[in-house]
């Protein structure tokens, strides 16, 4: 059987983080994971906090705390609403671990034994009003390439170019917007990038079934202008994983740290060393996800991350593994995401403009925000929230249709049977004709989350939802109870039986209202191979409760009050 190992982009450490934030990699990459357990299959779902680099010193500083300390506390609120939107991640680490110190300084070593690693000295610049050298990503300036105004020094993010900061027009600092900049010579590390190109290129090209959205953008950054770069893999700084050659100190290297876009990445693989150690497990365990020498041949392994972060996991880790020489684990299948915009412009972390993942959960309940992203999902283009589109579509699907469903099946039976199955006949034509129904769109909708095609997959449930209503619609059984009580039990039981079968298909969506449907039904998720043994899997005189309502509406009311709340600036 395979097993699937399953890791989100990292977050970064430096705040919480927006809606956007959520539907470009955790989320999904949740979705996924809970699927392929329910289809009882062996998973490993990974995640951390992203916590070196300047952000993070910058953000320590603005909070008057140590860095660690702010790392520390960071990680803990991030951790905390994680859990509050039901992301069942095996484990949520921190780049900062020993277990990241160790494997960062091995690879590096690896590097450096395989001729992939050169000492450059370089310029770099230097700002004189904040005192420091500046990472590229904190010089900001007009891109050469497509005169974006606000390209950072390491890559415009509009065109998706990769940069040094000396390309840059008009170049200033990122922290204090300082033009008084200065170029100073230093010595570095470099990745030898280059040499891998060709094999990084017949990789990605046995990549058939990754979107387009991200062969298109590693192929860019292999073959466009002067194709593949070497790039620097340390920094003047002074937080961060001590440059070493394992566990040797670099000569030349004293009172450097290697950039985070080199160790962040490797923090996928120390997570699980993380998660061994918390369950107090061996090495083995966590090495038979990730060394193909050490039982990782039969593990299918996903990333999920929005389209900025593709260069890093198709070009950058991927040349740290190969370069390596050992056997690890590399990516089978890279889902990458669109932005999600908001109302009209960009969510915006600098400038507090939409709405936060802490925020959100003040409003209500995770399954509400997890189904309107998900069934939004920015798959092919760009997505847009809005506040009408968010109210109008968890209102319709949620309350009217999934919830509706469930509170009428159960009322009904109650004041006409009792709260448990009611005795009846055989199926007639409708039941027959639902079930038919049913066991083709559940094939659709395995095969769509099997192929991570997120949006088609909500579609799917919805459309497996809707029958039920029709069903209802079409059988009216309140009203065949008048004549024909019998067959009204034969109606109304099979609408109870689907109740678990909604619970199940709908929990990695909705995983609070899944579970609250098994707890009424009194039933455990089983997932569904026979729609018909599903949908006669309680007989009669099984026990239900009547739940409370699955789904408030969202009101006219607290909609006009959210739209002038998360229009401007975060608190």
């Amino acid at each position: 059987m395979t097993r699937h190992l399953i890791t989100s982009a990292i977050p970064y450490i430096n705040g919480i983080k927006h809606l956007g934030n959520l539907i470009g990699s955790q989320l999904p990459a949740d979705l996924f994971a809970r699927y392929q357990r329910g289809r009882g299959r062996e998973v490993l779902f990974l995640c951390a906090t992203d916590e070196h680099g300047t952000p993070a010193e910058l953000a320590a500083k603005k909070a008057g705390k140590p860095v660690d300390e702010f790392c520390a506390e960071m990680h803990e609120v991030q951790a905390r609403i994680a859990e509050g939107f039901r992301l069942s991640f095996d484990h949520f680490g921190r780049s900062s671990s020993p277990q990241n110190h160790a494997l960062t300084q091995h690879f590096a070593g690896k590097l450096q034994e395989n001729g992939l690693i050169r000492e450059v000295s370089e310029e770099q610049v230097y700002s004189h009003a904040d005192g420091r050298f500046l990472p590229d990503r904190y010089i900001e300036g007009t891109c050469p390439n497509c005169a974006y105004d606000k390209a950072r020094g390491d890559q415009c993010e509009n065109c998706t170019k990769q940069l040094d900061p000396t390309d840059l027009l008009e170049p200033r600092s990122a922290i204090s917007g300082s033009t008084d900049l200065e170029v100073r010579e230093t010595k570095h590390l470099f990745l030898r990038q280059s040499t891998l190109r060709d094999d990084l290129d017949a990789w990605i090209n046995t990549k058939t079934d990754w979107p387009v959205l991200t062969t298109s953008i590693a192929r860019k950054w292999l073959h466009d202008g002067d194709g593949l770069r070497d790039r620097g893999i340390t920094r003047d700084l002074d937080w961060g994983i001590s440059v070493k050659n394992g566990d040797q100190d670099w000569p030349g290297m004293e009172g450097k740290v290697f950039y985070v876009w080199f160790d962040a990445p490797i923090e996928y693989i120390a997570c699980a060393g993380e998660w061994a150690e918390a369950h107090d497990l061996p090495e083995a365990d966590w090495q038979r996800w990730w060394r193909t020498d050490k039982g990782a041949e039969d593990v299918t392994y996903t990333q999920f991350m929005g389209k900025d972060n593709v260069p890093f996991h198709t070009i950058g880790f991927p040349a740290t593994i190969l370069g390596s020489g050992e056997p690890w684990k590399l990516v089978d299948h890279l889902k990458s995401f669109n932005y999600l915009n908001y109302d009209g412009g960009q969510f915006s972390t600098s400038q507090g403009r939409g709405i936060f993942m802490d925020q959100a959960l003040e409003l209500l309940a995770p399954d509400y925000w997890r189904w309107w992203l998900l069934s939004h999902a920015p798959e092919s283009s760009d997505a847009e929230f809005t506040w009408s589109s968010f109210q109008q579509d968890t209102n319709k699907d949620l309350a009217d249709v999934l919830g509706n469903f469930v509170s009428r099946v159960t009322k009904f039976c109650r004041s006409k049977f009792s709260e448990a199955l009611p005795e009846g006949g055989e199926n007639g034509p409708e039941e027959i004709a639902l079930i038919a129904d049913l066991q083709e769109r559940l094939g659709r909708y395995q095969d769509h989350m099997e192929a991570i095609e997120v949006r088609k997959a909500a579609a799917e449930l919805r459309a497996i939802w809707a029958a039920g209503n029709e069903y209802l619609q079409e059988t009216a059984p309140w009203t065949t109870f008048k004549t024909d009580p019998e067959k009204a039990a034969v109606q109304i039981r099979l609408a109870l039986n689907l109740i678990p079968f909604y619970a199940t298909l709908s929990a990695p969506f909705i995983p609070d209202a899944a579970a609250n449907m098994h707890e009424n039904m009194g039933t455990s998720p089983e997932w569904p191979v026979d729609v018909n043994a599903a949908l006669h899997a309680l007989p009669a005189g099984h026990p239900f409760t009547v739940p409370e309502v699955l789904f408030a509406k969202i009101t006219d009311e607290s909609v006009a009050d959210w739209e002038v709340r998360f229009s401007g600036t975060r608190d």
